[in-house]
């Protein structure tokens, strides 16, 4: 079923939303060419000076232009509303293009592997 009119047209699923665009935008790649994204991970921009190449989409381009400071995947994918998987797909394809740099979050809080250890002997003492 399509909603919209003229140059608007989407395809639509009335349960899941539109499907067509995310396939249409990573041309059916379910998987990062290069790379895994966690949500938290930090995106930046290598260059700012990036013009339609060959195999690069407007949302792509879109990407670049939006982490010129820096942005987690989650945000990335709430600003472009694009699923998060479409969205790690089109940033292996930025990161195999060195247009665009991926790291984790620094200090996410989580303790050394002692502290876990510490607290299952805790547990199994009770």
């Amino acid at each position: 079923m399509t909603v919209g009119g003229g140059s608007e047209d989407r395809w639509v699923d009335d349960h899941a939303g539109p499907v067509v665009r995310p396939y249409a935008v990573t041309r059916g790649r379910a998987r990062p060419v290069t790379g895994t994204f966690d949500l938290i991970s930090l995106v930046t921009a290598t260059r700012a000076d990036v013009g339609p190449e060959a195999g690069l989409g407007p949302e792509h381009l879109a990407i670049v232009a939006l982490c010129q400071r820096i942005q987690s995947v989650a945000e990335v994918a709430a600003h472009l509303d694009l699923p998060v998987g479409t969205v790690r797909v089109l940033l292996g394809d930025l990161v195999s293009r060195d247009l665009v740099v991926v790291r984790p979050p620094r200090g996410t809080g989580l303790p050394d592997e002692s502290v876990f250890e510490a607290v299952i002997n805790g547990l199994r003492a009770l």
